[in-house]
Protein backbone atom coordinates (compact mmCIF):
# COMPACT_ATOMS: atom_id res chain seq x y z
CA UNK A 1 0.00 0.00 0.00
CA UNK A 2 1.27 3.46 -0.91
CA UNK A 3 1.75 5.78 2.08
CA UNK A 4 1.52 9.54 1.69
CA UNK A 5 1.74 12.43 4.15
CA UNK A 6 -1.83 13.49 4.80
CA UNK A 7 -3.11 10.68 2.59
CA UNK A 8 -6.54 9.19 3.03
CA UNK A 9 -6.87 6.00 5.15
CA UNK A 10 -7.68 3.98 2.04
CA UNK A 11 -5.41 5.43 -0.61
CA UNK A 12 -7.48 5.87 -3.80
CA UNK A 13 -6.34 4.29 -7.02
CA UNK A 14 -8.43 6.42 -9.38
CA UNK A 15 -9.84 9.95 -9.57
CA UNK A 16 -13.39 8.75 -8.97
CA UNK A 17 -12.37 6.95 -5.79
CA UNK A 18 -11.23 10.11 -4.00
CA UNK A 19 -13.29 10.97 -0.93
CA UNK A 20 -13.46 14.76 -1.25
CA UNK A 21 -15.09 15.20 2.14
CA UNK A 22 -12.04 13.70 3.85
CA UNK A 23 -9.69 15.73 1.65
CA UNK A 24 -11.37 18.98 2.71
CA UNK A 25 -11.36 17.93 6.35
CA UNK A 26 -7.62 17.13 6.35
CA UNK A 27 -6.69 20.40 4.60
CA UNK A 28 -8.93 22.54 6.80
CA UNK A 29 -7.54 20.97 9.97
CA UNK A 30 -3.95 21.75 8.92
CA UNK A 31 -4.92 25.29 7.86
CA UNK A 32 -6.56 25.89 11.23
CA UNK A 33 -3.35 24.76 12.97
CA UNK A 34 -1.33 27.15 10.77
CA UNK A 35 -3.60 30.01 11.87
CA UNK A 36 -3.06 29.17 15.55
CA UNK A 37 0.72 29.02 15.08
CA UNK A 38 0.68 32.34 13.20
CA UNK A 39 -1.29 34.01 16.00
CA UNK A 40 1.30 32.81 18.51
CA UNK A 41 4.12 33.86 16.13
CA UNK A 42 5.65 30.39 16.24
CA UNK A 43 7.15 30.73 12.77
CA UNK A 44 9.10 27.47 12.98
CA UNK A 45 5.87 25.59 13.63
CA UNK A 46 4.21 27.48 10.77
CA UNK A 47 6.90 26.23 8.38
CA UNK A 48 6.56 22.65 9.60
CA UNK A 49 2.79 22.70 9.19
CA UNK A 50 3.11 24.27 5.74
CA UNK A 51 5.49 21.45 4.75
CA UNK A 52 2.96 18.86 5.95
CA UNK A 53 0.17 20.55 4.03
CA UNK A 54 2.03 21.03 0.74
CA UNK A 55 3.26 17.42 0.77
CA UNK A 56 -0.14 15.91 1.56
CA UNK A 57 -2.18 13.94 -0.95
CA UNK A 58 -5.32 15.84 0.05
CA UNK A 59 -3.89 19.29 -0.75
CA UNK A 60 -2.54 18.10 -4.11
CA UNK A 61 -5.84 16.43 -5.03
CA UNK A 62 -7.80 19.58 -4.20
CA UNK A 63 -5.29 21.68 -6.16
CA UNK A 64 -5.80 19.55 -9.28
CA UNK A 65 -9.56 19.78 -8.81
CA UNK A 66 -9.33 23.56 -8.47
CA UNK A 67 -7.32 24.17 -11.65
CA UNK A 68 -9.49 21.77 -13.67
CA UNK A 69 -12.78 23.36 -12.62
CA UNK A 70 -12.08 27.09 -12.87
CA UNK A 71 -12.63 29.34 -15.88
CA UNK A 72 -9.12 28.76 -17.24
CA UNK A 73 -9.34 24.97 -17.35
CA UNK A 74 -9.46 25.00 -21.18
CA UNK A 75 -6.59 27.48 -21.62
CA UNK A 76 -3.20 25.73 -21.91
CA UNK A 77 0.25 27.13 -21.18
CA UNK A 78 3.24 27.03 -23.48
CA UNK A 79 3.33 23.22 -23.39
CA UNK A 80 -0.28 23.01 -24.71
CA UNK A 81 -1.10 20.40 -22.04
CA UNK A 82 -4.55 20.18 -20.44
CA UNK A 83 -5.90 17.80 -17.80
CA UNK A 84 -9.20 16.80 -19.33
CA UNK A 85 -10.16 13.31 -18.25
CA UNK A 86 -10.10 11.58 -14.83
CA UNK A 87 -7.02 9.53 -15.73
CA UNK A 88 -4.98 12.66 -16.53
CA UNK A 89 -6.22 14.38 -13.36
CA UNK A 90 -5.27 11.50 -11.10
CA UNK A 91 -1.85 11.18 -12.73
CA UNK A 92 -1.33 14.92 -12.22
CA UNK A 93 -1.76 14.54 -8.44
CA UNK A 94 1.35 12.39 -8.24
CA UNK A 95 3.23 14.89 -10.43
CA UNK A 96 2.75 17.83 -8.02
CA UNK A 97 5.87 17.15 -5.99
CA UNK A 98 8.56 19.53 -4.80
CA UNK A 99 11.55 17.32 -5.65
CA UNK A 100 12.84 17.97 -9.17
CA UNK A 101 10.18 20.56 -9.96
CA UNK A 102 11.13 23.44 -12.27
CA UNK A 103 8.47 25.92 -13.45
CA UNK A 104 8.15 26.78 -17.12
CA UNK A 105 7.78 30.31 -18.55
CA UNK A 106 4.27 31.72 -18.79
CA UNK A 107 2.52 32.38 -22.08
CA UNK A 108 1.81 36.08 -22.64
CA UNK A 109 -1.65 37.12 -23.83
CA UNK A 110 -3.40 40.48 -23.82
CA UNK A 111 -6.98 41.44 -22.96
CA UNK A 112 -8.58 44.84 -23.73
CA UNK A 113 -9.05 47.44 -20.99
CA UNK A 114 -11.78 50.06 -20.66
CA UNK A 115 -9.47 52.88 -21.76
CA UNK A 116 -8.63 51.14 -25.03
CA UNK A 117 -5.27 49.82 -23.87
CA UNK A 118 -4.41 46.15 -23.34
CA UNK A 119 -3.76 44.35 -20.07
CA UNK A 120 -0.95 41.73 -20.14
CA UNK A 121 -1.75 38.32 -18.69
CA UNK A 122 0.57 35.41 -18.08
CA UNK A 123 -0.83 31.91 -18.60
CA UNK A 124 1.17 29.28 -16.65
CA UNK A 125 1.17 25.61 -17.57
CA UNK A 126 -1.29 23.30 -15.83
CA UNK A 127 1.45 21.82 -13.65
CA UNK A 128 2.64 25.26 -12.57
CA UNK A 129 -0.95 26.24 -11.78
CA UNK A 130 -1.35 23.07 -9.75
CA UNK A 131 1.84 23.69 -7.76
CA UNK A 132 0.81 27.28 -7.09
CA UNK A 133 -2.60 26.09 -5.91
CA UNK A 134 -0.94 23.62 -3.51
CA UNK A 135 1.28 26.28 -1.95
CA UNK A 136 -1.55 28.79 -1.90
CA UNK A 137 -3.41 26.53 0.53
CA UNK A 138 -0.43 26.92 2.90
CA UNK A 139 0.17 30.64 2.30
CA UNK A 140 -3.43 31.84 2.52
CA UNK A 141 -4.03 30.95 6.22
CA UNK A 142 -0.94 32.96 7.21
CA UNK A 143 -1.92 35.99 5.14
CA UNK A 144 -5.55 35.95 6.29
CA UNK A 145 -4.36 36.00 9.90
CA UNK A 146 -2.07 39.02 9.50
CA UNK A 147 -4.00 40.87 6.77
CA UNK A 148 -5.56 44.30 7.24
CA UNK A 149 -9.28 44.46 7.87
CA UNK A 150 -10.22 46.87 5.07
CA UNK A 151 -8.53 45.04 2.19
CA UNK A 152 -11.22 43.24 0.18
CA UNK A 153 -9.83 42.22 -3.21
CA UNK A 154 -8.79 38.63 -4.04
CA UNK A 155 -9.62 37.31 -0.57
CA UNK A 156 -11.99 34.43 0.29
CA UNK A 157 -15.53 35.43 1.32
CA UNK A 158 -14.81 39.11 0.55
CA UNK A 159 -16.13 41.02 -2.41
CA UNK A 160 -16.54 44.46 -3.94
CA UNK A 161 -19.84 44.95 -2.08
CA UNK A 162 -17.93 44.86 1.23
CA UNK A 163 -15.61 47.65 0.05
CA UNK A 164 -18.57 49.76 -1.12
CA UNK A 165 -20.34 49.26 2.22
CA UNK A 166 -17.19 50.36 4.05
CA UNK A 167 -17.19 53.54 1.93
CA UNK A 168 -20.72 54.21 3.12
CA UNK A 169 -19.71 53.65 6.75
CA UNK A 170 -16.74 56.03 6.44
CA UNK A 171 -18.52 58.82 4.54
CA UNK A 172 -22.28 58.73 5.24
CA UNK A 173 -22.48 60.52 8.58
CA UNK A 174 -23.02 64.24 8.94
CA UNK A 175 -19.54 64.86 10.35
CA UNK A 176 -17.71 62.27 8.25
CA UNK A 177 -14.68 63.07 6.11
CA UNK A 178 -15.31 65.39 3.16
CA UNK A 179 -12.27 64.71 0.98
CA UNK A 180 -11.22 61.53 -0.79
CA UNK A 181 -7.97 60.45 -2.42
CA UNK A 182 -8.71 58.07 -5.29
CA UNK A 183 -5.59 55.95 -5.66
CA UNK A 184 -4.49 53.61 -8.41
CA UNK A 185 -1.15 51.83 -8.67
CA UNK A 186 0.54 51.92 -12.04
CA UNK A 187 1.10 48.41 -13.44
CA UNK A 188 0.90 46.91 -9.96
CA UNK A 189 1.55 43.27 -10.86
CA UNK A 190 4.39 44.09 -13.27
CA UNK A 191 6.43 46.30 -10.90
CA UNK A 192 6.52 44.51 -7.52
CA UNK A 193 10.12 44.17 -6.38
CA UNK A 194 11.23 40.53 -6.37
CA UNK A 195 13.63 40.88 -3.46
CA UNK A 196 10.96 42.48 -1.28
CA UNK A 197 8.61 39.58 -1.98
CA UNK A 198 11.36 37.07 -1.21
CA UNK A 199 12.06 38.75 2.14
CA UNK A 200 8.44 39.14 3.29
CA UNK A 201 6.46 36.19 1.87
CA UNK A 202 6.09 33.28 4.35
CA UNK A 203 6.52 30.48 1.80
CA UNK A 204 9.23 28.25 0.34
CA UNK A 205 11.79 30.87 -0.81
CA UNK A 206 13.45 28.72 -3.45
CA UNK A 207 10.13 27.83 -5.04
CA UNK A 208 8.88 31.43 -4.92
CA UNK A 209 12.08 32.63 -6.57
CA UNK A 210 11.74 30.07 -9.34
CA UNK A 211 8.20 31.29 -10.09
CA UNK A 212 9.27 34.94 -10.14
CA UNK A 213 12.26 34.21 -12.41
CA UNK A 214 10.49 31.78 -14.77
CA UNK A 215 10.03 34.50 -17.36
CA UNK A 216 7.58 35.09 -20.20
CA UNK A 217 7.24 33.69 -23.71
CA UNK A 218 5.93 36.34 -26.10
CA UNK A 219 6.03 35.93 -29.88
CA UNK A 220 8.55 33.11 -29.49
CA UNK A 221 10.94 35.22 -27.38
CA UNK A 222 11.82 34.27 -23.80
CA UNK A 223 12.38 37.21 -21.45
CA UNK A 224 13.03 37.25 -17.69
CA UNK A 225 11.81 40.32 -15.83
CA UNK A 226 13.57 41.86 -12.84
CA UNK A 227 10.27 42.77 -11.15
CA UNK A 228 6.62 41.79 -11.04
CA UNK A 229 4.59 38.64 -10.75
CA UNK A 230 2.60 37.34 -13.77
CA UNK A 231 -0.99 38.56 -13.69
CA UNK A 232 -2.83 35.32 -14.37
CA UNK A 233 -1.11 32.96 -11.94
CA UNK A 234 -3.19 31.52 -9.11
CA UNK A 235 -0.81 32.76 -6.42
CA UNK A 236 -0.18 36.21 -7.95
CA UNK A 237 -3.18 38.03 -6.34
CA UNK A 238 -2.10 36.94 -2.85
CA UNK A 239 1.48 38.07 -3.55
CA UNK A 240 0.15 41.47 -4.63
CA UNK A 241 -1.96 41.68 -1.46
CA UNK A 242 1.09 40.86 0.67
CA UNK A 243 3.05 43.63 -1.07
CA UNK A 244 0.28 46.17 -0.40
CA UNK A 245 -0.42 44.99 3.14
CA UNK A 246 0.60 47.56 5.76
CA UNK A 247 -0.76 50.66 4.04
CA UNK A 248 -3.68 50.95 6.46
CA UNK A 249 -1.47 50.34 9.51
CA UNK A 250 0.94 53.03 8.30
CA UNK A 251 -1.83 55.64 8.24
CA UNK A 252 -3.23 54.57 11.62
CA UNK A 253 0.17 54.72 13.33
CA UNK A 254 1.05 58.19 12.00
CA UNK A 255 0.59 60.60 14.92
CA UNK A 256 -0.07 63.68 12.76
CA UNK A 257 -3.11 61.94 11.22
CA UNK A 258 -4.84 61.19 14.53
CA UNK A 259 -8.35 62.66 14.60
CA UNK A 260 -8.23 63.65 10.91
CA UNK A 261 -10.89 61.08 9.83
CA UNK A 262 -8.35 59.15 7.76
CA UNK A 263 -9.69 55.79 6.57
CA UNK A 264 -8.40 53.48 3.84
CA UNK A 265 -10.57 51.11 1.78
CA UNK A 266 -8.65 48.91 -0.66
CA UNK A 267 -9.77 46.45 -3.32
CA UNK A 268 -6.72 44.86 -4.96
CA UNK A 269 -4.66 47.77 -6.35
CA UNK A 270 -7.56 50.28 -6.29
CA UNK A 271 -8.03 52.19 -3.06
CA UNK A 272 -9.61 55.31 -1.58
CA UNK A 273 -8.40 57.28 1.45
CA UNK A 274 -10.70 59.69 3.28
CA UNK A 275 -9.62 62.75 5.27
CA UNK A 276 -11.04 65.89 6.86
CA UNK A 277 -9.28 68.29 4.46
CA UNK A 278 -7.59 68.42 1.10
CA UNK A 279 -4.32 69.63 2.63
CA UNK A 280 -4.00 66.51 4.78
CA UNK A 281 -4.30 64.28 1.73
CA UNK A 282 -1.84 66.35 -0.33
CA UNK A 283 0.81 67.07 2.31
CA UNK A 284 0.57 64.14 4.72
CA UNK A 285 -1.11 61.11 3.16
CA UNK A 286 0.01 61.11 -0.47
CA UNK A 287 3.78 61.45 0.23
CA UNK A 288 3.62 58.59 2.74
CA UNK A 289 1.76 56.34 0.28
CA UNK A 290 4.35 57.12 -2.41
CA UNK A 291 7.20 56.24 -0.04
CA UNK A 292 5.40 53.06 1.04
CA UNK A 293 4.98 51.92 -2.56
CA UNK A 294 8.49 52.93 -3.55
CA UNK A 295 9.97 50.46 -1.03
CA UNK A 296 8.12 47.70 -2.90
CA UNK A 297 9.06 48.90 -6.40
CA UNK A 298 5.64 50.40 -7.18
CA UNK A 299 4.31 53.90 -7.76
CA UNK A 300 1.02 55.73 -8.03
CA UNK A 301 -0.57 56.33 -11.41
CA UNK A 302 -0.70 60.11 -11.71
CA UNK A 303 -3.37 59.91 -14.41
CA UNK A 304 -5.80 57.96 -12.21
CA UNK A 305 -4.89 59.33 -8.76
CA UNK A 306 -6.90 62.41 -7.81
CA UNK A 307 -8.27 64.23 -4.77
CA UNK A 308 -12.02 64.87 -4.83
CA UNK A 309 -14.59 66.51 -2.58
CA UNK A 310 -17.40 64.18 -1.62
CA UNK A 311 -19.99 66.61 -3.02
CA UNK A 312 -18.48 66.12 -6.49
CA UNK A 313 -18.62 62.34 -6.15
CA UNK A 314 -16.14 59.72 -7.22
CA UNK A 315 -16.24 56.36 -8.99
CA UNK A 316 -15.06 53.29 -7.14
CA UNK A 317 -15.49 49.71 -8.38
CA UNK A 318 -18.20 50.68 -10.85
CA UNK A 319 -20.22 52.70 -8.31
CA UNK A 320 -20.63 56.46 -7.96
CA UNK A 321 -20.32 57.63 -4.34
CA UNK A 322 -21.66 61.16 -3.80
CA UNK A 323 -23.03 63.28 -0.96
CA UNK A 324 -25.78 65.72 -1.99
CA UNK A 325 -26.77 69.15 -0.67
CA UNK A 326 -29.17 67.69 1.91
CA UNK A 327 -26.25 65.76 3.47
CA UNK A 328 -27.43 62.38 2.22
CA UNK A 329 -24.83 60.03 0.76
CA UNK A 330 -26.05 57.94 -2.18
CA UNK A 331 -24.18 55.15 -3.95
CA UNK A 332 -25.51 54.37 -7.43
CA UNK A 333 -24.19 52.52 -10.51
CA UNK A 334 -21.73 54.83 -12.23
CA UNK A 335 -22.66 56.40 -15.60
CA UNK A 336 -19.73 54.59 -17.24
CA UNK A 337 -20.96 51.24 -15.94
CA UNK A 338 -24.51 51.92 -17.19
CA UNK A 339 -23.23 52.92 -20.61
CA UNK A 340 -21.07 49.81 -20.84
CA UNK A 341 -23.92 47.40 -20.05
CA UNK A 342 -26.18 49.12 -22.56
CA UNK A 343 -23.50 48.91 -25.26
CA UNK A 344 -23.03 45.20 -24.53
CA UNK A 345 -26.78 44.56 -24.71
CA UNK A 346 -27.10 46.43 -27.99
CA UNK A 347 -24.15 44.54 -29.51
CA UNK A 348 -25.63 41.25 -28.35
CA UNK A 349 -29.05 41.98 -29.83
CA UNK A 350 -27.46 42.96 -33.13
CA UNK A 351 -25.31 39.82 -33.17
CA UNK A 352 -28.46 37.67 -32.72
CA UNK A 353 -30.58 39.29 -35.42
CA UNK A 354 -31.24 35.94 -37.07
CA UNK A 355 -31.05 33.71 -34.00
CA UNK A 356 -33.92 31.94 -32.28
CA UNK A 357 -35.61 33.86 -29.51
CA UNK A 358 -34.62 31.33 -26.85
CA UNK A 359 -30.91 31.73 -27.68
CA UNK A 360 -31.17 35.50 -27.43
CA UNK A 361 -32.98 35.26 -24.08
CA UNK A 362 -30.30 32.99 -22.61
CA UNK A 363 -27.49 35.30 -23.69
CA UNK A 364 -29.24 38.44 -22.44
CA UNK A 365 -30.20 36.85 -19.12
CA UNK A 366 -26.62 35.83 -18.40
CA UNK A 367 -25.44 39.40 -18.94
CA UNK A 368 -28.33 41.04 -17.09
CA UNK A 369 -28.13 38.79 -14.04
CA UNK A 370 -24.42 39.40 -13.62
CA UNK A 371 -24.72 43.19 -13.87
CA UNK A 372 -27.86 43.51 -11.75
CA UNK A 373 -26.56 41.16 -9.04
CA UNK A 374 -23.43 43.29 -8.79
CA UNK A 375 -25.41 46.52 -8.32
CA UNK A 376 -28.54 45.36 -6.52
CA UNK A 377 -27.24 46.29 -3.04
CA UNK A 378 -26.96 50.05 -3.78
CA UNK A 379 -29.45 52.74 -4.86
CA UNK A 380 -30.02 51.32 -8.31
CA UNK A 381 -33.80 51.02 -8.75
CA UNK A 382 -34.00 53.98 -11.12
CA UNK A 383 -31.01 52.76 -13.16
CA UNK A 384 -32.54 49.28 -13.40
CA UNK A 385 -35.86 50.70 -14.62
CA UNK A 386 -34.11 52.81 -17.25
CA UNK A 387 -32.08 49.83 -18.43
CA UNK A 388 -35.28 47.79 -18.73
CA UNK A 389 -36.86 50.54 -20.86
CA UNK A 390 -33.79 50.72 -23.13
CA UNK A 391 -33.76 46.95 -23.50
CA UNK A 392 -37.47 46.93 -24.41
CA UNK A 393 -36.77 49.37 -27.25
CA UNK A 394 -33.87 47.24 -28.49
CA UNK A 395 -36.00 44.08 -28.50
CA UNK A 396 -38.93 45.76 -30.21
CA UNK A 397 -36.54 46.91 -32.95
CA UNK A 398 -35.22 43.34 -33.15
CA UNK A 399 -38.76 41.97 -33.66
CA UNK A 400 -39.70 44.70 -36.15
CA UNK A 401 -36.63 43.97 -38.27
CA UNK A 402 -37.57 40.29 -38.44
CA UNK A 403 -41.21 41.03 -39.37
CA UNK A 404 -41.35 44.46 -41.03
CA UNK A 405 -44.81 43.89 -42.56
CA UNK A 406 -46.51 42.75 -39.36
CA UNK A 407 -48.32 44.97 -36.90
CA UNK A 408 -47.54 45.79 -33.28
CA UNK A 409 -50.10 43.40 -31.75
CA UNK A 410 -48.94 40.49 -33.92
CA UNK A 411 -45.34 40.96 -32.79
CA UNK A 412 -46.44 41.22 -29.17
CA UNK A 413 -48.39 37.98 -29.41
CA UNK A 414 -45.47 36.15 -31.02
CA UNK A 415 -42.58 37.29 -28.84
CA UNK A 416 -44.20 38.22 -25.53
CA UNK A 417 -45.84 36.03 -22.89
CA UNK A 418 -48.38 37.00 -20.26
CA UNK A 419 -47.15 36.48 -16.70
CA UNK A 420 -49.22 36.69 -13.53
CA UNK A 421 -47.55 39.06 -11.08
CA UNK A 422 -47.50 38.92 -7.28
CA UNK A 423 -50.13 41.65 -7.15
CA UNK A 424 -52.49 39.55 -9.27
CA UNK A 425 -52.12 41.65 -12.41
CA UNK A 426 -50.96 40.13 -15.70
CA UNK A 427 -48.08 41.71 -17.59
CA UNK A 428 -46.34 40.94 -20.86
CA UNK A 429 -42.75 39.72 -20.73
CA UNK A 430 -40.36 38.98 -23.59
CA UNK A 431 -40.34 35.20 -23.58
CA UNK A 432 -41.28 31.95 -25.26
CA UNK A 433 -42.38 28.39 -24.50
CA UNK A 434 -40.30 25.48 -25.77
CA UNK A 435 -41.13 21.78 -25.96
CA UNK A 436 -38.23 19.66 -24.66
CA UNK A 437 -37.29 16.21 -25.96
CA UNK A 438 -39.01 14.70 -22.93
CA UNK A 439 -42.26 16.35 -24.03
CA UNK A 440 -42.21 18.85 -21.18
CA UNK A 441 -43.23 22.43 -21.99
CA UNK A 442 -40.79 24.93 -20.45
CA UNK A 443 -41.11 28.69 -20.38
CA UNK A 444 -38.12 30.98 -20.90
CA UNK A 445 -38.54 34.62 -19.85
CA UNK A 446 -36.23 37.59 -20.09
CA UNK A 447 -34.95 39.03 -16.81
CA UNK A 448 -36.76 42.30 -16.00
CA UNK A 449 -34.20 44.69 -14.44
CA UNK A 450 -36.90 47.05 -13.18
CA UNK A 451 -38.47 44.33 -11.03
CA UNK A 452 -35.26 43.24 -9.27
CA UNK A 453 -35.47 44.02 -5.57
CA UNK A 454 -32.81 46.08 -3.82
CA UNK A 455 -31.19 44.10 -1.01
CA UNK A 456 -28.74 45.78 1.35
CA UNK A 457 -25.42 44.03 1.77
CA UNK A 458 -24.15 43.15 5.25
CA UNK A 459 -20.43 43.89 5.35
CA UNK A 460 -18.09 41.19 6.53
CA UNK A 461 -16.39 41.82 9.87
CA UNK A 462 -12.90 43.21 9.47
CA UNK A 463 -11.20 40.54 11.59
CA UNK A 464 -13.10 37.56 10.13
CA UNK A 465 -10.78 34.74 9.05
CA UNK A 466 -12.31 31.78 7.16
CA UNK A 467 -9.40 29.52 8.14
CA UNK A 468 -9.75 30.22 11.87
CA UNK A 469 -11.91 27.72 13.78
CA UNK A 470 -13.14 30.54 16.03
CA UNK A 471 -14.95 32.13 13.07
CA UNK A 472 -16.54 28.94 11.77
CA UNK A 473 -20.03 29.63 13.16
CA UNK A 474 -19.93 33.21 11.88
CA UNK A 475 -19.23 32.12 8.30
CA UNK A 476 -21.87 29.39 8.45
CA UNK A 477 -24.53 31.89 9.56
CA UNK A 478 -23.38 34.42 6.96
CA UNK A 479 -23.50 31.85 4.14
CA UNK A 480 -26.94 30.71 5.29
CA UNK A 481 -28.30 34.25 5.23
CA UNK A 482 -26.82 34.96 1.79
CA UNK A 483 -28.08 31.71 0.26
CA UNK A 484 -31.60 32.13 1.63
CA UNK A 485 -31.65 35.63 0.17
CA UNK A 486 -30.44 34.37 -3.20
CA UNK A 487 -32.98 31.53 -3.32
CA UNK A 488 -35.91 33.61 -2.08
CA UNK A 489 -37.55 34.07 -5.47
CA UNK A 490 -40.65 32.09 -6.38
CA UNK A 491 -38.86 29.95 -9.00
CA UNK A 492 -36.12 28.90 -6.55
CA UNK A 493 -38.29 27.95 -3.59
CA UNK A 494 -37.82 24.25 -4.34
CA UNK A 495 -34.03 24.70 -4.56
CA UNK A 496 -34.13 26.52 -1.24
CA UNK A 497 -36.02 23.63 0.36
CA UNK A 498 -33.46 21.13 -0.99
CA UNK A 499 -30.59 23.28 0.31
CA UNK A 500 -32.18 23.54 3.76
CA UNK A 501 -32.92 19.82 3.91
CA UNK A 502 -29.23 19.07 3.27
CA UNK A 503 -28.11 21.52 5.93
CA UNK A 504 -26.54 23.77 3.31
CA UNK A 505 -23.92 21.15 2.40
CA UNK A 506 -23.14 19.18 -0.73
CA UNK A 507 -24.03 15.58 0.01
CA UNK A 508 -20.94 14.20 -1.74
CA UNK A 509 -18.01 16.37 -0.58
CA UNK A 510 -19.70 17.63 2.59
CA UNK A 511 -18.70 21.26 1.91
CA UNK A 512 -21.06 24.19 2.36
CA UNK A 513 -22.77 25.40 -0.83
CA UNK A 514 -22.37 29.17 -0.72
CA UNK A 515 -23.37 31.93 -3.19
CA UNK A 516 -19.85 31.97 -4.70
CA UNK A 517 -20.23 28.30 -5.71
CA UNK A 518 -22.02 26.78 -8.67
CA UNK A 519 -24.51 24.02 -7.99
CA UNK A 520 -26.75 21.57 -9.79
CA UNK A 521 -29.87 19.62 -8.84
CA UNK A 522 -29.57 15.84 -9.07
CA UNK A 523 -32.56 13.52 -9.48
CA UNK A 524 -32.18 10.37 -7.39
CA UNK A 525 -34.55 8.60 -9.75
CA UNK A 526 -33.83 9.97 -13.26
CA UNK A 527 -36.70 11.71 -15.00
CA UNK A 528 -36.39 9.35 -17.96
CA UNK A 529 -37.19 6.53 -15.53
CA UNK A 530 -40.22 8.28 -14.09
CA UNK A 531 -38.49 10.48 -11.50
CA UNK A 532 -40.24 13.66 -10.44
CA UNK A 533 -39.15 17.17 -9.46
CA UNK A 534 -40.45 16.70 -5.93
CA UNK A 535 -38.34 17.47 -2.87
CA UNK A 536 -37.74 13.86 -1.86
CA UNK A 537 -36.24 13.05 -5.30
CA UNK A 538 -33.74 15.95 -5.45
CA UNK A 539 -30.22 16.59 -4.17
CA UNK A 540 -28.14 19.76 -4.47
CA UNK A 541 -24.53 19.11 -5.53
CA UNK A 542 -21.43 20.85 -6.79
CA UNK A 543 -20.98 20.27 -10.56
CA UNK A 544 -17.91 18.02 -10.16
CA UNK A 545 -19.61 16.05 -7.39
CA UNK A 546 -22.61 15.67 -9.70
CA UNK A 547 -20.39 14.25 -12.43
CA UNK A 548 -18.79 11.87 -9.96
CA UNK A 549 -22.19 10.66 -8.86
CA UNK A 550 -23.19 9.87 -12.43
CA UNK A 551 -20.00 7.94 -13.18
CA UNK A 552 -20.61 4.22 -13.66
CA UNK A 553 -18.44 2.55 -11.05
CA UNK A 554 -18.82 0.98 -7.63
CA UNK A 555 -17.31 3.92 -5.75
CA UNK A 556 -19.81 6.33 -7.25
CA UNK A 557 -22.55 3.93 -6.20
CA UNK A 558 -21.18 3.88 -2.65
CA UNK A 559 -20.98 7.68 -2.64
CA UNK A 560 -24.57 7.79 -3.88
CA UNK A 561 -25.71 5.45 -1.10
CA UNK A 562 -23.80 7.48 1.49
CA UNK A 563 -25.33 10.70 0.21
CA UNK A 564 -28.82 9.23 0.24
CA UNK A 565 -28.39 8.04 3.82
CA UNK A 566 -26.99 11.40 4.91
CA UNK A 567 -29.95 13.28 3.43
CA UNK A 568 -32.41 10.89 5.01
Amino acid sequence: MITQVGALPNYPRAWKEIDWEKCHRIVQRLQSRIVEATKAQHWGKVKRLQWLLTHSFSARALAVRRVTENRGKKTPGIDQVLWKNPQEKFKAIDGLKRRGYRPMPVRRVYIPKRNGKRRPLGIPTMKDRGMQAVYLTALEPVYETIAEGNAYGFRPHRQAADAIEQCFIALAKKHSASWVLEGDIQACFETIDHQWLMDHTPIDKQLLGSWLKAGVIEQGQHSIGKAGTPQGGIISPVLANIALDGMERLLKETKTLKGQKVHLIRYADDFVITAASKEILEEEVKPRIKAFLSERGMKLSEAKTRITHISQGFDFLGQEVKKYDDGKLLIIPSPRSCQQIYSKLRAMVRAHRNARQIHLIKKLNSLLRGWCNYHHHVVSKEKFARLGHQLHRLLYGWARRRHPTRGYHWRQAKYYTQVQGEEGLAREVFGTKVTLLSGERRQYLLVEPGRIKITRHVKIRAAANPHDAEWHDYFVKRATRQMLGKLKTEKKQLTQQVWQKQGGRCTICGQHIIPEHKWELHHKVPRKEGGTNKLENLMMLHPDCHRQLHSHNKVAGLAYTKAKLRVA
